[in-house]
């Protein structure tokens, strides 16, 4: 067993955080210990991280705990990244201060971006949820990972690209996916396991860059890019303004009497820049 401690610049409230994943039900999340187990591939070996709160949203603290203190520096960056531990939320939450999005900074201050934990995973998930109402898309990948994931110690771990590559569409059908999702997701997968598509390329790469790397794949559009970018890559200026929940969370904010239009969210994102993907994560938060 190996720990260490992180202190983080304040304001960071973990029990936002934890409030937002405890919705995924493929998450091993405990509210009331304030801590979560993130499932990591470490040079391809699963490793069942946990990361818990030890201090205040002004004062946060955390323990991070692995099983061995082998590529516990990759461990640790992994986990930081996931957590966005380097990124001051104090300059966010003023920014948005002078906005229409103050009422929702204040009551939800310090509340960080949390990246999804596996970057296959992310796209996987992102293309499950095209065009689908939140509770449908959810069902599908929590079947999704059940059935070709692992689960260990009680923690489910993702599946990895190449065991998706390996199955007929047929099996992913059995899902209850629609064969047109079923053929975007195992392609996808055989790209990403053939080395043609690297998303940890993607990475280094501009948003104009990854954007247009994957609407050249048959099936990923802009609004899956764009999630990617946000909770994949952790992209700070990222604002789907097609996203439906968006729209609703703006309508609801601003008292509108129908949701508003592609032209109004463009020119509401101005005023948020350049923290777009805080004024989305605030706005999803808002209505869930």
């Amino acid at each position: 067993m190996w720990q260490q401690r992180v202190d983080v610049t304040p304001p960071y409230n973990f029990s936002h955080a934890l409030a937002r994943l405890a919705l995924d039900p493929l998450i091993s999340v405990d509210i009331a210990q304030q801590k979560v187990i993130v499932p990591l591939y470490i040079q391809n070996k699963p490793v069942a991280v946990t990361v818990e709160s030890i201090g205040t949203k002004d004062e946060p603290s955390f323990l991070v705990t692995a099983p061995s203190p082998e590529r516990k520096h990759e461990i640790m960056e992994r986990v930081s990244h996931l957590f966005q531990w380097n990124t001051p939320l104090a300059p966010i939450h003023e920014h948005f201060q002078r906005t229409e999005l103050q009422p929702l900074f204040t009551e939800y201050e310090g509340m960080p971006l949390i990246l999804d934990f596996d970057l296959y995973f992310c796209l996987m998930k992102c293309l499950i949820h095209q065009q689908l109402n939140l509770k449908v898309a959810t069902r599908l990948t929590e079947r999704f990972v059940q059935t070709f994931g692992t689960q260990i110690g009680g923690v489910w771990f993702y599946p990895r690209p190449e065991d998706i590559a390996a199955l007929s569409y047929d099996e992913l059908k059995q899902l209850q996916l629609s064969g047109r999702k079923a053929e975007y997701i195992i392609d996808t997968s055989r790209l990403i396991a053939e080395g043609k598509l690297s998303l940890e390329e993607l990475a280094r790469k501009s948003e104009a860059e990854t954007m247009e790397a994957l609407l050249s794949v048959r099936g990923i559009g802009p609004w899956t890019v764009q999630n990617f970018l946000l909770f994949g890559l952790g992209r700070r200026n990222v604002f789907p303004k097609a996203d439906i929940g968006l729209q609703r969370a703006v309508q609801r904010l601003l008292g509108l009497s129908e949701r508003p239009s592609m032209k109004q969210m463009e020119e509401l994102s101005k005023r948020w820049e350049p923290y777009l993907s805080y004024a989305s994560l605030y706005l999803w938060r808002s209505i869930e």
